[in-house]
Formats: structure tokens, sequence, C-alpha cells
């Protein structure tokens, strides 16, 4: 088998400061990650990177690919088209994500089983896009802020994108529902706040649904994530075994403590109330306390342990997809982090999410070969990521989805000494 042989590499991947190695793959794995220049054989390619960064590709931690704001009503995301149109935006968008550098991606929503047919059509070869953690309907109770079923004596419901569920029992169903159709993570919408219709102090689940749901879904093995926008919502859902808090807004020391010792995810997903701050007031000056609030405590938390991913609600509100990448200098700049730290959120705590530890996240020997090489260094730089030209390779279990490698000049012969 051929090789792929990447030489005078800056190795980056967010556990450690970056270094000068040669990375060799070989099928699908990085098969070595080597110190000095490496010779190939037969049919191996070999390319001098001279410098260039070789890092893990990116997880989105909380994505929604059928999402297009496109005005209508009464969905603001689009939600109310054809299940067919938002299928073929579905894997418009997923395909774009890959295009940012993407390989990973954890939905956080999408109706009628849209995530597990394009999962599907990826896995055979039909349409290109990431690995992708399947979610499906929205679930909660009667009457919580995206519930669309309008008034009782109309009859009619939304059931294509929103599961109503209550009590206990109802949680149970719809959460073996969901699983039945494809679904690996479950979207349980717990509070209000965070931009939606509803106040953050709004709980739209028991915490005996919502117990019954995290339950449900560990005995099918999926997870669970919610719309939390409480800090007693927060510890209620963390305590309970919830898998990634969504929004988070009022986590504090408390929650902090108890992440790390439940092992939750964080999806801040600050990146959508600070466009709508720049471009919707007064609609995004309701989210700036909870903004600063959420800036200001992510340095402790992460220092903490508390494992923090990105994504956001791209295709909500005018939010349009393809700003992705521009996440991670936002928290550089808002919450003060180094750029290596927002690396390793968008790359080992992302692959962690997916379930994918010990295989994703890193570049290291053994590793599926998804990997990017960028004409520059992000951890000196994070805006490099933000412009897709600097993207030279996008590679996802060894396959090139881009190759410009032949962008880089070629070096010069060192001279022999006199």
């Amino acid at each position: 088998m051929s090789r792929l042989i990447l030489n005078n590499a800056h190795v980056l991947d967010g556990a450690n400061p970056g270094r000068r190695a040669s990375v060799i793959v070989e099928g699908e794995r990085i098969a070595a990650v080597l110190d000095g220049t490496q010779a190939g054989t037969g049919d191996d390619r070999v390319v001098d990177l001279a410098g260039r960064t070789v890092m893990p590709g990116m997880v989105m931690g909380h994505y929604h690919a059928s999402y297009q704001d496109l005005g209508l009503v009464p969905s603001p995301f689009g939600l109310d088209a054809p299940t067919a149109l938002q299928a073929l935006r579905a894997a418009k968008h997923y395909r774009l994500l890959l295009d940012c550098g993407f390989t990973g991606a954890i939905s956080a929503g999408a109706p009628n089983r849209i995530d597990p047919a394009v999962k599907a059509a990826i896995a055979e070869g039909t349409v290109a896009g990431p690995r992708i953690m399947t979610c499906g309907r929205d679930v909660s109770t009667t009457g919580h802020c995206n519930d669309l079923s309008y008034p009782t004596q109309w009859q009619v419901g939304a059931t294509g994108g929103i599961a109503i569920a209550d009590g206990p029992e109802g949680f149970r169903r719809a959460v073996r529902e969901e699983i039945k159709d494809g679904v690996e993570i479950i979207k349980i919408f717990a509070t209000g706040g965070h931009g939606v219709g509803s106040p953050c102090d709004h709980w739209f689940v028991s915490r005996e649904e919502l117990d019954m749901a995290i339950r449900t879904a560990a005995e099918r093995g999926a997870k669970v994530r919610a719309h939390l926008s409480n800090r007693d919502a927060v510890l209620c859902a963390i305590e309970l075994g919830i898998h990634i808090v969504d929004h988070g807004d009022g986590f504090d020391e408390a929650c902090i403590a108890a992440a790390v010792k439940h092992g939750a995810f964080l999806a801040p997903s600050l990146h959508f109330p600070s466009v709508m701050m720049r471009v919707a007031p007064p609609y995004g000056e309701g989210m700036r306390a909870e903004f600063e609030a959420m800036a200001a405590i992510l340095p402790a938390a992460d220092a903490a342990g508390v494992r923090i991913i990105l994504g956001d609600d791209y295709g909500a509100y005018g939010f349009p997809h393809g700003l992705y990448a521009e996440e991670l200098p936002l928290y550089v700049e808002a919450a003060g982090v180094s750029p290596l730290t927002v690396i390793r959120w968008a790359t080992a705590n992302g692959a962690a999410a997916m379930g994918l530890e010990g295989e994703c996240g890193r570049i290291a020997a053994g590793m599926l070969a998804d990997f990017l090489v960028v004409d520059g260094d992000p951890s000196a730089d994070i805006r490099l990521l933000c412009d897709r030209a600097n993207l030279l390779g996008i590679f996802k279990g060894g396959v090139a989805h881009k190759d410009e490698l032949s962008r880089i000049p070629a070096r010069a012969p060192e001279k022999a000494p006199a």
C-alpha cells in the first residue's frame, strides 16, 4: 500500500505547542509521526511541507445542517419547507462544513430523519461530508417555546420537527422513537433563554422527565444533549448524566465542579449572540449579559478540566452558514484563552464528545487520518483557519477531500559542504 509522507511538518494538536516532524499516512490511519525527514519507497507520495502545519480535523459540536433562515413564517429556520428540500440543504451544509476544515460534526437537531439519511449518503459516497453523530427532532413538552402545534382546536402539529412528550413515560417513548429512527444523540429543549422566545428561568421539563430521557438513551447506547440556560437546570442536567450542555447560561463554579465530576461537555455557543449583538439589536442585546458572564468564566472552566467544544446555531435568524471557523478567534478575543486552547476544544475535545477519543483529535500513530494541512501556524494566528484558502489539505480517513499540496513550492536541494 502506498503511503503519504509529509516531511518537515509543524505538528499541532492542541496537546502541545507544536513540533517539527514527519507524518506518515497509510490507508485510513496515521502510521507514524517521526523526527527527521523520511524517504519514500515504491509508490509513496512524499511532500515537503517546509514548516506548514498538520493539525487534526476540527469537530463542530453543535450543528443544525437543515437550518436555513429564509424569513419564513412560522419557522425562522426554514423547517416548514418540504423534507426533501431540507435534506438537500443539509447535504449542502455538511459538505460546506467539511470544506471549512471540520471533519466531524455532532448534530444538535434535524427533523424528519435527515441526519441519518445524510450520514448514510456520505458512507456510500453519494455526497461528501464529515463524520456525523446524528440527532433528530427536538424533544420537549406540550407548550414549550418551540412547540409549533398551534391552538388545540386546529388539531394540527409539527411532528416532523418536534417530538412532544409529557411525563416520564412520554419521554421514554419519545427517546426510543428517536433511536429507532437512527438518532445517536437526543436533543432535549429543557429551558428557555439564549435567544428563544421564552425567558431563561422557564423550565420545560421536570427532573423526572429529564432523568428518564437520559436513562432510556443510555440503555440503548445513545447520548442526550439539552438546551439549558439557567444555573439550576444546568446543575440538574449534569447531575443526571447529560452528555452535552448546550449554551449553559448561568454556568458558575458549582457547574464547573459538577461538569468535571460527571464528565459533561459544554457547548457555550457564543458566536451566535456575538453576531446578533452586532447585526440585530435589540434582539442581540438581550443576550449580552449572559454572553459576558460566560466569556468571563470559560478560562476557569477550562483550567478546571471542563471539556468545552465548539458549535452554534448557524442558519437561524440570519446567522449564516459558513462562518464556522470564526468561532475560534471569538473565544481567543472575548474569553482570553490561547489559540492552542481553542484548537484543543475544536479537535481533541470534539472527538471525545463524538465518542472517538483515541481515534481522532490528535496527530499520533494509530489515529484515524482526519487532518488538515494549513498554510501557516494557527497557534500563532488563529484567524488563519477562517480563510479556506489557507487549508491546503483536508483529509478524512486518509482520503483527500481537498488536496492543494502542490501549491507548496519545492525546496531547493541543499548544497553539499565544500
